[in-house]
């Protein structure tokens, strides 16, 4: 039940979250309406540095609210209230990331993640709570054992809707989740997906439609500005004609399929200097599990993936980021 006191939406000085995140067959809704996840993953690492910074969050939004974009994945909580205002006065939403093991810090291993939810669960800027990043990939951090995750992962959630019943569930798997996942993790409410399918990432949804009813999102999806190699036309070395149409086709894809799936959150929008590594310079190289499928040299070029450059300036396929997101109508 949502108290209303005259006008006031208000609890300790955090925006009473008058939005309630819900489901609706395979559609997310927010206040009732379909949503439509027009996101961007962001992990905004300054030159020279290997930690997040929101010190360029104001033209961050701008750039962010010019292409259309309305919701920000982040892989770590945000524990900066005026940063959680800052999104949502721009009207943008968040997908809160939580790790397993963070040294106790809002991790799912300690139990600490709970105490982040309770304090921020009725600020408007959440849209969704997000447990693990393609963890499946990595049996080694459990024991050699995905049960270990998976159970994990299901008590967390159950946490969670004991404590929030405003907002809904979500995990960035790996690709398509297995029958052992699927029946480990009931209480998982909507199915992100880390997909690198080339430029062709449409027949996931129809793989998922045929095992499971819920909603999903690709939780992550794109391609990089670097050519590893001269292939399918595109020239070896820094190549943003490549990433422009590898986004394009993807995006095409994904947005004809919206009876199963309820979005993207493309990878990503800024350039990581930080990744493959000196942290002062751009460098080639880096790798990601299950990355062959990336467009067009199957290879992951870790610090070439940002819809802009790490001084902000536009990329070539930002154009077509704001096209493709200006064209899905939606009803929130």
């Amino acid at each position: 039940m949502t108290l209303v006191i005259g006008s006031a939406l208000f609890s300790f000085g955090i925006p009473f979250n008058s939005e309630k995140v819900s489901i609706s067959g395979r559609q997310i809704l927010v206040k009732g309406n379909p949503y439509t996840i027009k996101g961007v993953c962001y992990h905004p690492v300054p030159k020279g540095s290997g930690t997040r910074s929101f010190d360029n969050l104001t033209e961050d939004l701008a750039l962010m609210v010019e292409a259309g974009i309305n919701t920000i994945r982040v892989y770590e909580p945000i524990d900066d209230k005026s940063v959680l205002d800052e999104i949502d006065a721009a009207g943008l939403k968040v997908i809160i990331g939580f790790g397993y093991n963070q040294d106790g810090k809002f991790d799912i291993l300690s139990g600490t993640f709970i105490d982040y939810i309770n304090k921020y669960k009725k600020h408007n800027a959440i849209l969704l709570w997000e447990l693990g990043n393609e963890y499946n990939y990595h049996p080694e951090w459990f024991g050699g054992d995905l049960k270990n995750w998976y159970s994990a992962m299901n008590t967390a959630a159950s946490i969670i809707h004991e404590n929030d019943r405003n907002h809904l569930v979500t995990t960035a798997h790996g690709e398509l989740p297995d029958e052992l996942a699927l029946s480990s993790c009931p209480n998982i409410d909507v199915w992100g997906m880390n997909v690198y399918r080339w430029d062709k990432p449409g027949e996931i949804f129809g793989q998922w439609k045929a095992v499971s009813t819920k909603p999903m999102y690709l939780s992550e999806a794109g391609g990089d500005s670097y050519m590893t190699i001269t292939k399918q036309g595109f020239e070896k070395g820094v190549n943003e004609k490549a990433q422009a149409a590898a986004n394009a086709k993807i995006l095409e894809s994904i947005f004809d399929n919206m009876d199963v799936g309820s979005g993207v959150a493309l990878f990503s929008f800024t350039d990581g200097w930080w990744k493959a590594g000196n942290n002062d310079t751009q460098d080639v190289g880096g790798w990601a599990p299950n990355s062959t499928g990336v467009p067009y040299d199957g290879t992951p070029n870790e610090e070439y993936w940002g819809i802009v450059d790490i001084e902000r300036n536009k990329k070539a396929t930002f154009e077509i980021v704001e096209k493709k997101y200006n064209q899905v109508i939606e009803d929130n």
